[in-house]
């Protein structure tokens, strides 16, 4: 058919006459399209029958389904382990190879995953997309944040007024202050007893629940 013949040749030429309203992406396909437009409308037709989760594409559902069945239908030729979808075991395969298909444009490193060259070059940009919550400093990569994050469970710089015990979060003192200034916030609603933590609250319902959270062997 011409319109199968004219996607044909949209391949060799880069042509893409279909362009998305909402970011101005462009696609051979219409139908690609159509795909692409459920990202900005969140619309997500496909639902998993296990746990509910939805996804834009139906390649997408059957790809999670395989996480429910177990389903590994992708072998790796070289070391025999297996993948439940097909992108995951090329991934995987390069390690094998050795190919490195992306390359950095200004120091020339390579790198086997796209996700790895784009994680490189923020040391270039100096972009810091992850940023520390208890001290607000910035860091090009997540693993370098989890790495500070450890500092301030060993610092403790959150003093507390009343006794001067220390925290190493400012959420960690304030859960503390309530012993100090009474404060309740977290109310029963079968007694109307009062408590300064969800968790101990939580742990008095099971007084009118009846449940025993720890049995006897």
């Amino acid at each position: 058919q011409k319109a199968n013949l004219n996607y044909h040749l949209r391949m060799h030429t880069g042509e893409k006459p279909f362009q998305c309203d909402f970011c101005a992406k462009t696609f051979i396909h219409k139908g690609n399209l159509n795909a692409h437009l459920k990202i900005h409308t969140e619309e997500k037709p496909f639902q998993c029958d296990f746990c509910a989760k939805t996804f834009i594409h139906k390649g997408s559902l059957n790809a999670h389904l395989k996480i429910h069945t177990g389903e590994k239908p992708f072998q790796c030729d070289f070391c025999g382990q297996k993948f439940t979808v097909k992108s995951s075991l090329r991934k995987h395969q390069k390690l094998h190879t050795g190919e490195k298909p992306s390359h950095c444009d200004l120091c020339e490193k390579k790198f086997t995953q796209k996700a790895s060259l784009n994680k490189h070059l923020k040391i270039h940009t100096g972009e810091k997309s992850f940023k520390c919550d208890i001290c607000e400093k910035n860091f090009t990569q997540k693993e370098h944040l989890n790495t500070h994050l450890k500092i301030h469970m060993e610092e403790k710089s959150f003093k507390c007024d009343f006794c001067e015990k220390k925290f190493n979060r400012n959420d960690n003192l304030n859960t503390h202050l309530k012993i100090h200034t009474g404060e309740r916030s977290f109310q029963c609603d079968l007694c109307e007893k009062n408590f300064t933590q969800k968790a101990n609250l939580n742990k008095h319902l099971k007084i009118h629940t009846g449940e025993k959270t720890f049995k006897c062997d």
